[in-house]
């Protein structure tokens, strides 16, 4: 029963990191129709932008628990920066293009935000864990927890729920979802596609930096950490359904879960049990649990 708790925990704690990366991921595939190699990279700029600021805040030796708003200003201000100037100044000319084409563009922008990362940060590792450690710890099933990690639990439940009102509930939200369906008659019906490109972008690249910020105390932060972000992101959102948020819930659940049991029954086999259980999932539904099919215009 122990196991089982302690399983449990570590795949929701670890399912609630991959959710704040891959929701961002499948909302800017679901608006925009463009499968961003570079989200792992924002997710980078935030540990960075986070684990710095942090720092510098702890060495003017202000108020300790004001760390956690540093930590959101910063991924509030890399996703405010880096979305529009991405999304206007490169990939609005992607549109319309062949997918292999916009691949090799995000992948193209991945590698120079990688070494834009190494010229403004240095390859040093940074090391913000104090915010990791004020909040103390709690014993489940014999294995003592941070409630850090909780707190990471909690950022991405109320990021879910305030992205999903904002879809579902708001007057921008249903243009959003107009857009999904058809830009183009969203577009003869005078809706502003660029603009909603913009913000959808923004907000996805604000969700990749969010996670990156709320990661940098839990690691080292140092270059080459968005290889593996971007590659389980991928899994997810294959697994849920690209552009879909109800899917990138279950799909980081489900790989939340499945590494925590293999981590602790098997673990040479961590990865392999999660590329093998999106196999099976696109044998089942080749597009994914949650993703509609969709029309192809002749």
């Amino acid at each position: 029963m122990n196991t089982l708790i302690i399983i449990a925990v570590d795949g929701v704690i670890f399912a609630s990191w991959l959710f704040l990366i891959s929701s961002g991921l499948t909302l800017i595939y679901g608006v925009m129709r463009i499968l961003n190699i570079a989200h792992g990279s924002l997710y980078t700029l935030g540990a960075y932008a986070g684990a710095s600021l942090v720092i510098a805040y702890f060495g003017r030796g202000f108020w300790p628990q004001g760390s956690y708003l540093v930590l959101l200003g910063a991924a509030l201000v890399v996703g405010l920066i880096s979305g529009p100037l991405i999304e206007r100044g490169l990939l609005r000319w992607m549109y319309g293009r062949d997918q292999v084409f916009q691949l090799l563009v995000t992948y193209a922008l991945f590698l120079i935000l990688e070494d834009v990362v190494k010229l403004v940060w240095g390859v040093n590792p940074y090391y913000a864990y104090k915010p990791y450690g004020l909040l103390g710890q709690v014993r489940l099933g014999g294995i003592i927890y941070p409630w850090y990690s909780f707190l990471l639990f909690a950022v991405a439940l109320l990021a879910g729920v305030l992205l999903w009102l904002f879809v579902t509930r708001t007057r921008f939200g249903r243009l959003v979802v107009a857009v999904i369906y058809d830009p183009e008659i969203s577009t003869a019906m005078g809706v502003n596609v660029s603009r909603v490109f913009v913000v959808a972008f923004t907000l996805g690249a604000m969700l990749a930096a969010l996670g990156g910020a709320f990661t940098a105390p839990m690691i080292a932060v140092v270059p080459g950490i968005a290889v593996e972000v971007i590659v389980l992101a991928f899994a997810v959102v294959v697994i849920g359904g690209l552009g879909s948020l109800e899917g990138a819930a279950l799909g980081a659940l489900i790989v939340g879960l499945v590494r925590a049991a293999m981590v602790h029954v098997f673990p040479v086999l961590e990865l392999f049990t999660i590329y093998l259980v999106m196999a099976v999932v696109l044998l089942v539904r080749p597009h994914g649990l949650f993703a509609r099919e969709e029309v192809r215009r002749i």
